[in-house]
C-alpha cells in the first residue's frame, strides 16, 4: 500500500478531479482498516509526540488506563492519567529515553483488581527520537492462574514435608517411649549406684532425642513458612567474596581448598543478600560433605544472556544417577547426620529470586551446582519508526479534511 500511495502522489500533479477522489477514497478507506486493527488490539497502544502528547490511543488503552477525561489529546499523558503512581511512572519513563519493559501495577475497580503492565519505548525516526510509543496488558487472569499453580505446588510441597517430619519425629518418640519404660524399671530398683547411673544414662537419651525433635521441627517450619523476600540490586560479586572469606578457615580445616572465579564485569542483581548467601552457604556445606578426604571447591559466575549464573563447583564424590532425580525433595539425604533439607531451602530460595537451579554431575568426579539469576534488562532499545514521508503524511492531512474524518 504504500508503494502505491507514493507512486499516486508522483502523479497528483497530473490528476483530474475524478482521479484525486478515487485517490482521496482509497487513502480513507486505507485509514479505516488501519484504526479497526488499531482498535482491535488486545493490547493498549497509546502513540505520544515529541512533546509527549497523546495523537492516538486505541479502545484498549482507554480501557486499561484510568484516563481523567475521554480526549486525552491536549496535554500531557501523564496529566490525563487518574492514577497517581501510573501518572508517576509514566512522567518519570517519557522525559526519559529508557526502554522500560512491563511495569506492574495494580487498579482497584467495582470491588475487584486488576493488574496492568505498561512499557515504554522511545519511537525513532531517521535515528532521532520523534516520540513515544506506550503499551498496555491485563495479567489479571495471568496472574491468578500462577497464584493458584503456586498454591497446589505448595499444597504438593507441604504434602512431601508432612510425609517426612511424620517419618523423622517417629524414631525419637520410639526411642524415647523405650527409655521412658527402662527408667520406670529402674526407679523399682532406685537406690543403688548401678541404678542412679541408669537413670542418668536414659534421661540423657531423652535429652537428646527431645532436642532433635526440636530441631526436626525448626528445620520444618523454615521450609514450609512464606519466605519475606526483599530483593533490591545488589553486587553478586561481592557478596561471594564475603561468604568465601567466611567459609575459608572451616573448609581448610576439612582439607578443602577454595578458588574463586568472578567475571569481573558482573551487572548488579535483584536479590535479598541474606537469603541468597544462605542458598550459596548451603551449596557450600553440601559441597564440603562430598568431599571427606579433601578437595577443591570452586565458586565462579558467568554473565550470559539475559542471566548471571553462579557455580559451586566441587571435586567429590559426585551424586548417583538414581539420588540425582531427588536431591531437592525434602529431607533426602545421604549424610548419616543431615537434615535432607538444605537443597530444598536452597531451591526455594533460588525460586523466590524467579532463578533456576540446575546440577551436572558424574559419580567420583563431583558435582557443579548453577544458580541462574535474571539480569535487569536497562540498556536503551529504539525502534525504529519507518514513516511515511512528509509529503504523504500532507496528503494524508488533506484526506481527512476532504472526507471529515
Amino acid at each position: 500500500m504504500r508503494g502505491f500511495i507514493e507512486r499516486a502522489l508522483a502523479k497528483v500533479p497530473r490528476m483530474n478531479a475524478q482521479q484525486l477522489e478515487s485517490f482521496l477514497y482509497v487513502l480513507a478507506g486505507e485509514n479505516e482498516r488501519l484504526e479497526a486493527v488499531f482498535d482491535s488490539l488486545i493490547e493498549g497502544v497509546i502513540v505520544c509526540d515529541a512533546s509527549h502528547v497523546p495523537v492516538l490511543c486505541n479502545k484498549t488503552a482507554e480501557r486499561l488506563i484510568p484516563f481523567s477525561s475521554p480526549e486525552p489529546y491536549d496535554k500531557k499523558l501523564w496529566e490525563s492519567i487518574d492514577d497517581e503512581e501510573i501518572s508517576r511512572f509514566l512522567r518519570e519513563a517519557l522525559t526519559g529515553e529508557d526502554r522500560i519493559i512491563d511495569r506492574e501495577f495494580a487498579l482497584n475497580s467495582r470491588n475487584t483488581t486488576k493488574i496492568v503492565t505498561v512499557s515504554v519505548t522511545p519511537l525513532v525516526k531517521d535515528r532521532h527520537i520523534q516520540g513515544t510509543l506506550v503499551t498496555a496488558g491485563d495479567i489479571t487472569e495471568k496472574r491468578r492462574k500462577e497464584a493458584q499453580l503456586r498454591r497446589a505446588e505448595n499444597l504438593a510441597s507441604l504434602t512431601t514435608l508432612a510425609a517426612g517430619v511424620a517419618h523423622e519425629i517417629k524414631n525419637p518418640l520410639g526411642s524415647m517411649s523405650i527409655h521412658v519404660q527402662l527408667i520406670k524399671k529402674a526407679l523399682r530398683c532406685k537406690g543403688s549406684e548401678s541404678c542412679d547411673d541408669a537413670l542418668d544414662r536414659y534421661t540423657a537419651v531423652i535429652d537428646e532425642e527431645i532436642e532433635r525433635l526440636n530441631r526436626i521441627v525448626v528445620d520444618f517450619l523454615f521450609a514450609v513458612r512464606p519466605m519475606n523476600i526483599e530483593p533490591i540490586e545488589a553486587d553478586i560479586d561481592a557478596l561471594i567474596r564475603e561468604l568465601a572469606d567466611f567459609v575459608a578457615p572451616e573448609l581448610r580445616e576439612s582439607g578443602v581448598d577454595i578458588k574463586v572465579e568472578l567475571c569481573g564485569n558482573s551487572p548488579r542483581v535483584r536479590v535479598d543478600a541474606r537469603f541468597m548467601k544462605q542458598a550459596i552457604l548451603n551449596l557450600v556445606k553440601n559441597a564440603q560433605a562430598a568431599m571427606p578426604d579433601g578437595g577443591l571447591l570452586t565458586i565462579s559466575t558467568v554473565l550470559r544472556e539475559g542471566t548471571l549464573d553462579i557455580s559451586i563447583a566441587d571435586t567429590g564424590t559426585g551424586i548417583s544417577d538414581d539420588n540425582l532425580s531427588k536431591i531437592f525433595e525434602p529431607y533426602f539425604t545421604t549424610k548419616d547426620n543431615g537434615t535432607g533439607l538444605g537443597l530444598t531451602l536452597a531451591f526455594k530460595i533460588v525460586k523466590e529470586h524467579d532463578g533456576e537451579i540446575s546440577v551436572t554431575t558424574k559419580e567420583g568426579k563431583g558435582s557443579a551446582f548453577t544458580i541462574s539469576l535474571p539480569v535487569p534488562q536497562k540498556e536503551t532499545r529504539l525502534i525504529e519508526y519507518s514513516g511515511r514521508s512528509d509529503a504523504a503524511a500532507a496528503a494524508g492531512s488533506r484526506a481527512a479534511e476532504v472526507t471529515g474524518t
